[in-house]
């Protein structure tokens, strides 16, 4: 899909193949798309939101969507708020995105908001609705993050920036049912929403209520065939049989860094399947894919493609493109981009034998004595364990070294070592870190636990002790 082609989310999908057979489905039911075109979630009160800075509050994904589409070229700003964030937060979003008026289905708790604000409802029914309002505005559409104050980010995007990665493949046709793991309203799920809206395919939703093993059985009996998550949404995925539900032709990777051990899980269980795996994120966008099954990324990935720039500065990725963000939204906001117009993504990088391979965030780096140890580089090393599932690896205060490392460790459920006694697989995990990693990055203990906690995010919750 050429950029040039795009002037909003409805006239983007009106040109893109609307057959019949074309759905957006979610746990409570589906749509068709040329319905979502047709129809109105807003009651036919869109236009009432002309030039407006509007928060769109929705419960379900598949409203969400369908307001996106009525929305887009007529509001001024669309702020994406999703239901897991805090509402302490809402008063500092609405001031930061100037918001003027609130679309939602239902009331939204405890908003004590000094800002008089103008009350849209919307609702997953749709109302028949004749659209013949011309595009008067290119949308802001705003992302939140979490920020390091507590405070999320609100990172600006428009459709431009959102769809600069997308093309149109040979894969793209009415046969293709993309689903996700992510919310829509992040980045990683936002970005399928619009590969199916843009590239003539059809769209299975999750939802965070939805237990992992029934949205696999739903998407496999819907007929996905391309499907994208974080590394810890497919190891979270791979401990149920429900898995075996899904044939996809294309599994895609993105918003942590992928180990070799989860790309050889996924190849096992989807031998058939393409492996993908993307660096994006939501500030600088989608940089690169990855296809050939291997980790990291090849040195040459840096030059490949003309129109998305990529750089490494004190062993950090860089990056220019026209699918990065504009910039933050609020005072006292840190600049986005250098005065080159490059963003820095945080994630740090190794170059061994001629290819790259990313060691963990520049500020999530664990001090032990003075010496560095990033929980990504050794995560990776405990899930090459055959019997590890996932792992998440953090800090224990130390009044000697300042920090220790520990690790909390998902056996698989097949797994020998742990049908006996934990102390075994402890001994036998701590064994082959010893073989892998210099000693001050060893864990000084492993946890044998049932489960670890997963952000709406889809990344693995990290605390220290």
């Amino acid at each position: 899909m050429h950029q040039e082609t795009i002037t909003t989310l409805q006239t983007a999908i009106g040109a893109s193949s609307l057959s019949s057979d074309r759905f957006v489905e979610d746990a409570a039911g589906r749509i068709d798309f040329a319905g979502l075109l047709r129809g109105s979630s807003l009651f036919g009160r869109g236009d009432e939101l002309e030039g407006r800075s509007v928060l769109l509050a929705t419960t379900a994904q598949l409203t969400t969507a369908s307001a996106l589409i009525e929305l887009d070229g007529v509001a001024r700003r669309i702020v994406l708020w999703l239901p897991d964030w805090p509402v302490e937060h809402l008063p500092y979003v609405i001031e930061a995105a100037e918001v003027d008026s609130v679309v939602s289905d239902r009331m939204i708790p405890d908003m004590d908001l000094s800002r008089s604000l103008y009350f849209c409802p919307c609702s997953r029914n749709l109302v028949p609705f004749d659209r013949n309002h011309k595009a008067t505005h290119e949308t802001e559409w705003i992302l939140l993050t979490s920020g390091t104050t507590g405070r999320p980010k609100l990172v600006v995007h428009t459709l431009a920036s959102l769809t600069a990665a997308i093309e149109s493949r040979g894969d793209s046709s009415s046969q293709v049912v993309w689903s996700t793991f992510y919310d829509i309203r992040r980045y990683g799920g936002l970005q399928i929403l619009l590969r199916a809206a843009l590239t003539g395919a059809s769209l299975v939703l999750s939802n965070h209520e939805e237990p992992v093993a029934d949205f696999l059985a739903r998407a496999g009996s819907s007929g996905v065939t391309h499907i994208s998550g974080t590394p810890s949404h497919w190891r979270r995925a791979l401990m149920s049989p429900s898995a075996k539900l899904l044939n996809p032709e294309y599994v895609r990777l993105s918003g942590e860094a992928v180990d070799q051990a989860i790309l050889n899980s996924l190849r096992t269980t989807y031998p058939k399947a393409r492996m993908v795996h993307a660096f994006a994120s939501t500030e600088a966008g989608v940089a690169f894919e990855v296809r050939d099954g291997d980790a990291g990324f090849p040195a040459s990935t840096l030059k490949e493609d003309s129109r998305i720039e990529l750089k490494i500065e004190d062993n950090t990725l860089r990056i220019r493109s026209a699918g990065a963000a504009r910039r933050y939204l609020g005072d006292g906001v840190p600049t986005l981009k250098d005065q080159t117009g490059f963003i820095d993504t945080a994630d740090t990088v190794e170059l061994r034998d001629g290819r790259y391979y990313f060691t963990g965030r520049r500020d999530g780096v664990i001090n032990i004595g003075g010496l560095k140890v990033y929980p990504e580089e050794v995560e990776a090393a405990i899930n090459r364990h055959p019997d590890v599932q996932m792992c998440l690896v953090r800090a224990k205060k130390s009044p000697i070294t300042g920090a220790l490392v520990v690790a909390d460790v998902v056996l698989k459920t097949d797994s020998a070592l742990g049908k006996g006694d934990s102390r075994a697989a402890q001994a036998d995990i701590l064994q082959h870190c010893h073989e892998l990693l210099a000693a001050h990055k060893v864990p000084v203990a492993i946890h044998i636990v049932s489960e670890l906690p997963i952000g709406d995010s889809g990344k693995v919750m990290r605390r220290n002790a």
